[in-house]
């Protein structure tokens, strides 16, 4: 077994795995917060049930997420010290702050927000899980600022002395042209998952057996609100995610080739739903293609051309050497995993356009008061959280394969950024060890949820009246 395959696996599972709770912890942290601002202004308990109903599920994502981050971080040193040695100059400033100033923001406010339901005024306490929010924002930034660097490298230095890249410009790392196209497309992915986890608790919590009618309008306010939420983030990650594909074509051109599987130059190129390659994977053999599609996601323009694998592949030889050390098929192949990039660009656009969908459908279903009954719905209500996590997950996969053979693009191959000295035994005990551990937190994990979701939102102290501040019993218990 080659190590270089095993601390790719590892790293793509440890990545992946953490992922699935990065966009619900981003997405629900706004929404928790938008409903206890709406019990502050409009003192409506049930705003306040929800608020603490969907804080509890928020911060158990939020913990699982800590504990999958740092696997995550430590794995830069274990599997890949070469590469830590060559960029961590300039990968580590975004890290570090992100640490000592974005989850540092986040910790001490949520703590202050899981202890302050009667110890601070309501106005407060909200604004405690709104900074809460921005903080998860401000972690967002740093971390996609780390890894847009690795998509399209700027504002550094190569000093041949000491044979590491060396930050010159901060800011330049900070306002990467990447960077500024992948945050507003990571976040607003982040609401729409957040919101789907929302609907698709509050629309099984409504169409349950045993639910009572006042029950059942605050779920229905939930899910319309969740529904809301997600549609309008839908559309903007449909907006984001063309402009960052323009921005893809223009820095990794051949990664916007392998999405299409488009191997060699055309004008007017069209996108295509389904392809059959040869078994070599150098050429088409079947398609059904919408005309001008990929040239309009690549260029804004219907008739424009759209570069080729093998044209790219010609050139990268040319520029960077016909060896670049051992990638997956063989010396000199610069080209990713085709079928990879390919399935997983029309995933992650399919599974969010179904989320998408799916809002529109619950707002329909929920209108003028409607509560909807029949078991089709609770697989509904299932679907709807699964499509997003699955979509971000599928997005993240092409983000990162479609960038290979390099681990910094045009800078740095993947085969030269493992550890040389760790073996493939020690990386496959790693591997199976942090699988054995992220398979314990996942039942952990969903028994938490399942826990709180049929135990439902608390009901309030009868006493507790329109102006009253929650008194110790409401608090949280943890």
């Amino acid at each position: 077994m080659d190590p270089l395959d095993l601390a790719r696996w590892q790293f793509g599972i440890v990545t992946v795995y953490h992922f699935l709770f990065v966009p619900i912890t981003i997405g629900l942290s706004a929404i928790v917060a938008g409903y206890e601002t709406a019990w502050v202004r409009t003192r409506n308990p049930h705003w306040l049930r929800l608020a603490k109903f969907f804080g509890k599920l928020f911060l158990i994502n939020f913990a699982i997420g800590v504990v999958t981050g740092i696997v995550q971080e430590f794995q830069f040193g274990m599997n890949w010290s070469d590469y830590s040695r060559f960029v961590g100059d300039i990968f580590g400033a975004p890290l570090a702050i992100e640490g000592l100033l974005a989850f540092f923001l986040e910790s001490t406010f949520l703590g202050l927000w899981i202890f302050g339901w009667d110890r601070l005024s309501p106005r407060l306490h909200a604004t405690c899980i709104w900074v809460v929010h921005v903080g998860t924002l401000l972690s967002a930034y740093f971390i996609l600022a780390a890894n847009s660097w690795m998509q399209h490298p700027v504002g550094y230095r190569y000093n041949p002395r000491t044979g590491r890249a060396e930050l010159h410009d901060f800011a330049a790392v900070l306002f990467n042209k990447v960077q500024l196209v992948t945050f507003p497309h990571v976040v607003l992915s982040a609401y729409l998952t957040g919101a789907a986890f929302v609907v698709g608790v509050a629309f099984w919590s409504m169409v349950r057996r045993g639910a009572s009618d006042e029950d059942r309008g605050m779920y229905r306010s939930a899910a319309r609100t969740g529904a809301v939420i997600a549609l309008v983030a839908g559309l903007g990650v449909a907006v984001t995610g063309d402009v960052q594909g323009k921005i893809m074509t223009e820095v990794q051109p051949m990664k916007m080739a392998s999405a299409e599987a488009l191997y060699n130059t055309e004008g007017s190129a069209g996108f295509s739903i389904f392809t059959i390659g040869s078994l070599s994977g150098n050429q088409e053999k079947f398609a059904v293609k919408v005309p001008g599609l990929l040239s309009f996601l690549a260029t804004g323009h219907t008739d424009s051309t759209v570069e080729g694998i093998n044209q790219l592949l010609a050139q990268y030889k040319k520029t960077y050497g016909s060896d670049p050390g051992a990638t997956y098929y063989s010396p000199g192949d610069y080209t990713p995993i085709i079928p990879i990039t390919y399935w997983s660009f029309r995933l992650m656009i399919g599974l969010g356009l179904l989320a998408a969908a799916g809002a529109a459908l619950i707002l329909w279903l929920t209108r003028k008061g409607r509560v909807p009954t029949g078991r089709v719905w609770v697989w509904v209500a299932i679907a709807m959280p699964l499509l997003p996590v699955a979509a971000n997950s599928f997005g993240w996969i092409f983000t990162e394969m479609g960038r290979q053979p390099w681990a910094v693009f045009g800078v740095m191959t993947t085969a030269h950024a493992v550890s040389p000295g760790v073996g493939a035994g020690t990386v496959l005990t790693s591997l199976l060890t942090f699988t054995l551990v992220y398979a314990v937190l996942a039942v952990v994990e969903i028994g938490l949820v399942l826990k709180y979701v049929r135990a439902g939102a608390d009901p309030l102290p009868e006493d507790t009246g329109p102006n009253d501040t929650p008194d110790r019993p409401l608090a949280f218990a943890y």
